[in-house]
């Protein structure tokens, strides 16, 4: 039986250490704030209730697992898991209003026919059939597998037109490239493509594998958790507590303790320390401080950072008056005008403080859930947007001061702006709402300048690749966003799975 620190009460760290707990370890989880849950927040406020972090989850059965394999309790049992019906609405600035079916290709396929016209479905649905085979080709060795010693084959996409060498050849085939060549509607395109914008990448400069996202959706389905997804983080939490491991909030790690080459536990800020045999940091890249014995000073354990320039997030809260109207869309995407202009803007090296007009795709959240107001009367709607990352005075590219006076705002301002399209007469029915930016993110999350990591992918010469979970330093084990196989809800529970396999000397992976 070991004793293991983890570095973090994020998603990922808490489903690392009930997986360690139940192995037999003593756990101890070192959180530098007062909560759980990284990235997974709540915020309510007169009677309104909003979710900080993700509000939908994919690949439930990730969490489905990790309940069956640390506890008699199912997922289902501590949790109201339920499907998103419809998945999602699409709304263009040509007017065009295009609502999916969760979960269903022929419901998708009639969908898209009747919005885009004939045929339309189909070369989506045939495009979904290449991202399946990507998916099966990625599944295993790049989500339940440990990265291998040397992942420079995850370099190759894998997506069928380029594995198969047909394609289009005399340029990178990237998402953005592949949708226009497949899918031969700029709307179709940007429906494909938002999947990743949400993430904060560029899908001219991403892998055609990206076509797996979507492909995700469609075929798992989109599901909610209701109370919101802090519930969801609660609900691994009490497991946690269940196991037996401890937690000790505000207490923020400094540094490594290192003893004959390997960790032997961890530095506090108070200068206390914690021994541990082994530590499992569930801290982002950038905020871990690389005391690895031996190293050169400020050289980190994480051998592959990922993306240099990641984007962030703004988001805004509205409290309404007025009911949400039966039938409501749980997810809308409103699409901007100028696709272009607003890639520009958003991976610009010096991105201007707003974007240009008709440059901004939003996704509007309106949950159908009573917890989330105060009555009926009312309704929670949340509104988030890639931006660039954060820096006071900004000398890294793709960066952007947003403590400057007016400058979230007045972003947020063109955000509603642009929502009205999905809820007409929004500005009117406003209450009250509450702006959070990037600098909230760093705050609440640790993640330097407020960067959001996005999930891995095959291709694109590796840029999506993370850090392996176990790191070069012996005993000490990496996990959550800025480790592989990176970001998002699902993708934390399974870095979860490999460490704690990895731990238990095993290959990696969920056995």
């Amino acid at each position: 039986m070991a004793r293991i620190a983890v570095i973090g009460a994020g998603m990922a760290s808490l489903a690392a250490a009930a997986r360690l707990a139940v192995g037999g370890h003593r756990v101890v989880v070192l959180e530098r704030t007062g909560t759980y849950g990284g990235g997974v927040g709540r915020l309510a406020r007169d009677g309104f209730a909003f979710d900080t972090g993700p509000g939908l989850l994919t690949l439930p059965a990730v969490y489905r697992d990790l309940f069956v394999k640390t506890g008699k309790r199912a997922l289902e049992d501590c949790v109201d898991l339920v499907a998103v019906d419809p998945a999602g609405r699409h709304v263009f600035a040509d007017g065009t209003d295009l609502t999916l079916p969760n979960a269903s290709r022929s419901g998708t396929i009639a969908a898209m026919d009747a919005a885009f016209g004939p045929g339309s479905g189909e070369r989506w649905s045939d495009l979904m059939v290449r991202a399946r085979e990507t998916w099966e080709v990625m599944r295993r060795p790049m989500l339940e597998e440990a990265l291998p010693a040397d992942p420079s084959h995850f370099a190759r996409d894998p997506y069928p037109a380029v594995r198969r060498g047909f394609g289009p050849r005399r340029h990178r085939p990237t998402l953005a490239r592949t949708a226009a060549a497949e899918l031969r509607d700029p709307r179709l395109a940007a429906l494909l493509e938002s999947h990743l914008l949400v993430q904060g990448v560029d899908p001219r400069e991403a892998p055609a594998s990206a076509a797996v996202l979507p492909y995700l959706e469609e075929a798992f389905g989109v599901w909610y958790v209701r109370g919101g997804m802090r519930e969801l983080a609660r609900a691994v939490h009490e497991r946690c507590l269940e196991r037996r491991v401890e937690f000790r909030f505000d207490a923020r790690v400094t540094g490594l303790l290192v003893a004959d080459g390997r960790t032997a536990g961890v530095r506090l800020a108070d200068g206390s320390e914690v021994a541990a045999d082994l530590v499992v940091a569930g801290a982002p890249a950038p905020a871990l401080p690389a005391d690895a014995g031996g190293r050169d000073a400020g050289e980190s354990p994480w051998p592959f950072p990922g993306p240099r320039d990641e984007a962030s997030r703004l988001t805004v809260h509205l409290a309404l008056r007025g009911s949400r109207p039966s039938g409501t869309a749980h997810r809308t995407v409103v699409h901007a005008a100028d696709r272009g202009r607003a890639l520009e803007w958003l991976t610009a090296r010096r991105p201007a403080p707003l974007p240009p007009h008709g440059a901004l795709t939003v996704t509007v959240l309106r949950p159908d859930d009573p917890a989330t107001r105060p009555d009926d009367g009312h309704e929670a709607v949340t509104l988030t947007a890639p931006v660039p990352a954060h820096e006071a005075a900004p000398k890294r590219a793709r960066t952007l001061d947003w403590n400057g006076p007016g400058a979230a705002d007045s972003f947020a301002e063109l955000m509603v702006a642009a929502a009205e399209a999905a809820v007409p007469g929004l500005r009117a029915r406003e209450l009250w709402r509450e702006v959070r930016t990037p600098v909230d993110i760093e705050r609440e999350t640790g993640a330097a300048r407020g960067a959001v990591p996005a999930p891995s992918l095959a291709g694109a010469g590796g840029i999506l690749l993370r850090s392996a979970n176990r790191s070069p330093l012996p005993g000490l084990y990496l996990v959550g966003g800025w480790a592989h196989p990176g970001g998002g809800l699902p993708h934390a529970g399974m870095s979860a799975a490999i460490t704690a396999d990895l731990v238990a000397g095993g290959p990696g992976g969920s056995r």
